[in-house]
């Protein structure tokens, strides 16, 4: 597809803030709200859009509407949740994501007949994120559309203006995303956020893909009603922390949120350790703890976070044999009980937060079923259902 197929955006100022409604659950139903008016407007008609059916148009706060006259083909995208839904959708990989190796391509070895190649994904942070290198995809690749949240970029990343957005934009491709994984950035205060299944019928729009986005909907219905063990008197539900290593002794610690990286442990209804001990989260904070402060908050369970992609063997040995050594971690009831883990991603899409809850769900419930059925998602990536 030619990039410059398409017919542009609307709501122009991606720089101004957009009032709206934060959402934090993850009903499978876009909720409707009154952030924009094309929100509403817009979503009636795209809803029941095919791919015969162009032009068509997508809204999605803060970018606006975007106007498509064919379906786009070649992407960038975010992070390894837009990289999921792309995968769960059956189109072809992003030619980018901001860091590649936060893609846990390993999760699909759960699913038959479904994997993914990375190695003609480039990672878009390099020391910072260049202006050059979306030049250098389009004219690699031909990039047909940017999904990602441009408050992100304008936010995390120096040197970059509102006029470099609309530059790259104008001359690569258009832009239209948001930054789902988190909700504690101050930047996105001012302006919806979506939950899992919001964000992916938006990126099923994008795609035209709205059939298998239907089969994602119904499959994880069917999964969360098997969740029906979940505990909700607090003596019943297991306490946790989730932590990213610092160093040999210290960590980042990450509260249980409302964004899409920690949807697994609000669906099994888990207490936030670290939260009730009045722990400050890493993103607002960047601040670490140490094993002292860990041994007063005692955790039932520690999820460690950044070792998505080792073995079990590999983990043992790199993470729970140095606690297990430890004068202090070695105190820890998490690491008495063998009950240290890997604590799941930054990113999750609709295939990966299947295999994330499921793993979460055997390690702290015990539980022994498979809770979705891995055939049934690799139909409907496989266009099968």
């Amino acid at each position: 597809m030619d990039r410059r197929k398409f017919l542009g955006t609307t709501g122009a100022a991606l720089g101004a803030a957009l009032a709206g409604c934060q959402s934090s659950g993850d009903s499978t139903t876009a909720t409707t709200t009154d952030a924009t008016t094309t929100e509403s407007t817009t979503q009636g008609t795209t809803e029941t859009t095919t791919a015969s059916d162009t032009p068509y148009s997508v809204s999605m706060v803060p970018t606006g509407d975007v106007t498509f006259e064919e379906v786009p083909e070649t992407w960038i995208a975010n992070n390894g949740s837009y990289a999921d839904m792309g995968l769960a959708l059956g189109v072809e990989e992003p030619k980018a994501l901001w860091l590649k190796n936060r893609w846990h391509t390993n999760y699909y070895d759960e699913i038959p007949g479904v994997s993914a190649d990375k190695s003609d994904t480039t990672s878009l942070y390099q020391d910072g994120v260049s202006k050059e290198l979306f030049y250098s995809l389009e004219q690699e690749h031909g990039i047909d559309v940017q999904v990602f949240d441009p408050h992100f970029l304008l936010n995390r990343y120096k040197g970059w203006e509102q006029a470099d957005i609309d530059e790259v934009r104008n001359a690569v491709a258009p832009i239209i995303g948001n930054s789902i994984f988190s909700q504690t950035y101050p930047w996105h205060e001012d302006y919806r956020y979506y939950t899992l299944y919001e964000a992916f019928e938006k990126v099923a729009e994008i795609f035209q893909e709205q059939k298998r986005y239907e089969d994602f909907a119904s499959l994880h219905d069917d999964f969360q009603s098997n969740l029906d063990f979940v505990p909700t008197a607090d003596s019943e539900r297991p306490r946790i922390a989730i932590l990213w290593p610092a160093s040999e002794s210290s960590f980042y610690p990450y509260l249980v949120g409302g964004g899409t990286s920690h949807k697994q442990w609000r669906d099994l209804n888990v207490r936030d350790a670290l939260a009730e001990a009045n722990v400050q989260d890493f993103l607002s904070s960047r601040g670490t703890i140490d094993y002292e402060t860990l041994l007063e908050v005692d955790p039932d369970a520690l999820m460690i976070r950044g070792r998505e992609s080792m073995t079990a063997s590999e983990f043992q040995d790199s993470v729970v044999a140095p606690m297990e050594s430890d004068n202090t971690a070695s105190q820890l009831t998490a690491v008495q009980n063998g009950d240290v883990y890997r604590g799941g991603p930054l990113y999750q899409g609709p295939i990966s937060n299947l295999v994330v809850t499921q793993r979460a769900a055997e390690q702290l419930y015990d539980v022994e079923e498979q809770l979705y059925d891995p055939q049934r998602v690799s139909d409907i990536v496989n266009g099968n259902a």
